[in-house]
C-alpha cells in the first residue's frame, strides 16, 4: 500500500450555507460558507480586500486643491484651515490634536471675525478618518444642501476646509466665524464593507468644550448607504428645528419623514428578515 504522502492532495470543496439568499439584502459577512472547518478561500480573500481598503482609507491624505476646487464650483467662499495636527501620523496618535485648528489657522479665522458679521450656519468639511468618503461624496452632499437652503432665510459662513480634523474641531470654527449653527461633513472611519461613509455632524451653539451629547448625527451617506437627497433633507429638518428650539443634541429629536416614497428609500427602509417574494 502506497504511504499517505505519496497520495495526491484533494482539494477540500466548499460547502454552501443555506442561508446565503440572506446575502441579497446586506453586504454584512453573513453566510460566507466552509471548506472544512474554515472559510472559503474566496471569502477569506475578500475580507482581506476589505480590510485593505479599509486600512488605506485611514491612512489616505486627503487632495485639498481637488475637494477646494469642486466645493467652489457651488459658488462660496472657502477657507483652507489645517489642525493642530501636523501630520496624518499625528492625527492618528494625537485625537485632540485633531479637535483644534493650528496657530495660523486660528489667527486667520479670527481676523475674519473681527467685525459685527453673524451667520446662521458654517458648513465645514474636513477628512476626518475617510479622506476617500470625503473626496468622493462631500462636493455632491454639499450641493444637495445648498440647493435646499433659502439664501433669504439662512446666512451662509464661508465653507471651513480642514485637514487632519475631528468633529469636535467644528466648535472652534463655529464659535470663531460667530456661527449660530455648525455642519461638518467628515470620513467616517472604516468599516469593512464601508471605506467611503461620510457623516454630518450638527451642533448649535458651537463653542470650545462642547459634548457628543449635544450634537446631532446623519451617518452612513455613500452609494450603498443614505442617498444625498434623504440626507440633505434629514440636515434641514434637524437644522430648522435646531434654530428654533435652540438646541442639538439628544435633546433635538430626528422626526423627519421621508421625502418620497421611492423604490430606493422603500429598499433602505425594508426589513431584510421578511421575505415578500
Amino acid at each position: 500500500m502506497a504511504d499517505w504522502k505519496d497520495r495526491p492532495e484533494q482539494a477540500a470543496s466548499a460547502v454552501a450555507n443555506p442561508w446565503e439568499f440572506l446575502r441579497d439584502y446586506t453586504t454584512a459577512r453573513i453566510a460566507l460558507g466552509r471548506a472544512g472547518s474554515s472559510l472559503p478561500t474566496n471569502r477569506h480573500l475578500d475580507f482581506q480586500l476589505a480590510h485593505a481598503r479599509a486600512r488605506d482609507a485611514v491612512q489616505s491624505e486627503l487632495d485639498m486643491a481637488a475637494l477646494e476646487c469642486d466645493v467652489a464650483a457651488l459658488g462660496h467662499e472657502t477657507l483652507r484651515l489645517h489642525s493642530a495636527a501636523a501630520d496624518r501620523a499625528t492625527y492618528l496618535q494625537r485625537p485632540d490634536f485633531g479637535r483644534r485648528l493650528d496657530e495660523p489657522s486660528r489667527q486667520r479665522l479670527s481676523g475674519r471675525a473681527s467685525g459685527a458679521t453673524t451667520y446662521d450656519i458654517a458648513f465645514i468639511v474636513a477628512d476626518g478618518l475617510s479622506a476617500l468618503a470625503v473626496q468622493r461624496h462631500a462636493p455632491a452632499m454639499l450641493a444637495a444642501i445648498l440647493s435646499r437652503i433659502d439664501p433669504e432665510e439662512w446666512q451662509i459662513a464661508p465653507i471651513a476646509l480642514v485637514e487632519q480634523g475631528r468633529v469636535a474641531i467644528s466648535d472652534e470654527i463655529g464659535a470663531l466665524l460667530n456661527a449660530q449653527q455648525a455642519v461638518i461633513l467628515i470620513g467616517e472611519r472604516p468599516g469593512l464593507s464601508s471605506p467611503d461613509s461620510l457623516g454630518i455632524y450638527l451642533t448649535y451653539g458651537p463653542r470650545i468644550g462642547n459634548t457628543d451629547a449635544e450634537r446631532n448625527c446623519i451617518s452612513n451617506i455613500r452609494a450603498a448607504g443614505l442617498s444625498y437627497p434623504a440626507a440633505a433633507h434629514r440636515l434641514l429638518h434637524l437644522m430648522t428645528a435646531a434654530r428654533r428650539l435652540g438646541l442639538s443634541g439628544v435633546d433635538l429629536k430626528d422626526d423627519s419623514t421621508s421625502i418620497d416614497q421611492s423604490a430606493e428609500v422603500t429598499r433602505l427602509a425594508r426589513n431584510f428578515l421578511v421575505d415578500e417574494r
